[in-house]
């Protein structure tokens, strides 16, 4: 969990991040769309779609944006997948940002339960069950494939919505992928075993408060399939835009799994062995 001494350099890491992003070239469009009462991102293929995409909700880091990790999204939506990423209140991007201190990552990981950040996962809720109605990505989205994929308290949240939080749980999503996820509030509740969809974990080799939480238990605890790929060099914010360490393998690696779980194409050889920029890789 991102500690609160972070907040205080909130402002310059969204700065950092606008200045990474400047001449970034992508083919992906991106726009800001209102969806329900929920503000969110949202990344789309270039070409006109000929058929209805695939659908990624993407969760943001605590403190943090929805464009945040653009050059993961932004490869998704190349990759011909339809990413939204909402707008939660305990972003410094959000009007109403909580000052609530309980939610300021203060309370300790064996207290938490389904009631922390439930927000979070109904923000989701509400995108997915309003998207149908939606008069320009309503008729492209294809809601019989949807996939879940978080940062941090985002990761957090995307394993809550698969099961962990068993009264969280989204019916219909395929596969989640969770990077560097916040998990040791499912710890006590091993509520890891709970969740019924495939899970890819990405971790940092330089991540340790995150990581090994995973290495040691989680990963152990939740039910097959199930992947986790360790990148070297990669420290918490690896997965976001001021990140520099092994994006090809962060991005292969997450193409690879969905394009098997949630589009049903056979499986790619990254499903099988590391990428370059991977140390340990698990899959079982």
């Amino acid at each position: 969990m991102v500690h609160l001494s972070r907040a205080a350099g909130a402002a310059a890491l969204v700065l950092g991040l606008c200045i990474a992003l400047a001449g970034h070239a992508r083919a992906a469009q991106e726009r800001d769309v209102r969806i329900a009462d929920v503000d969110t991102v949202v990344w789309t293929p270039d070409a006109a779609a000929a058929a209805r995409l695939p659908v990624v909700l993407f969760s943001h880091g605590m403190y943090m944006c929805p464009a945040q990790s653009r050059r993961l999204t932004a490869a998704l939506a190349d990759a011909g997948y339809l990413v939204i990423a909402p707008l939660h209140s305990d972003s410094t991007c959000s009007h109403s940002m909580s000052a609530d201190l309980s939610r300021l990552g203060m309370k300790p990981s064996l207290f938490w339960n389904d009631s922390d950040y439930r927000d979070r996962a109904e923000d989701i809720r509400k995108v997915l069950e309003a998207l149908p109605a939606d008069p320009v990505l309503g008729p492209i989205a294809d809601l019989g494939e949807v996939a879940l994929m978080g940062h941090s308290l985002g990761g957090y949240t995307v394993l809550g919505l698969g099961g962990a939080w068993p009264s969280w749980r989204l019916p219909g999503v395929r596969a989640i992928i969770a990077l560097t996820p916040y998990s040791l509030p499912f710890q006590r509740s091993e509520g890891l075993r709970h969740i019924g969809v495939p899970v890819m974990f990405q971790v940092g080799a330089l991540d340790p408060v995150f990581t090994l939480p995973l290495e040691s238990a989680g990963y152990a605890q939740t039910p097959s399939p199930k992947m986790l790929v360790e990148i070297r060099w990669a420290n918490h914010l690896a997965w976001t835009d001021v990140g520099f360490a092994s994006r090809d393998a962060i991005v292969g690696h997450a193409v690879a799994f969905l394009d098997h779980y949630v589009k049903g194409s056979p499986e790619a050889p990254a499903l099988h062995a590391a990428l370059p920029g991977v140390g340990d890789f698990r899959r079982d």
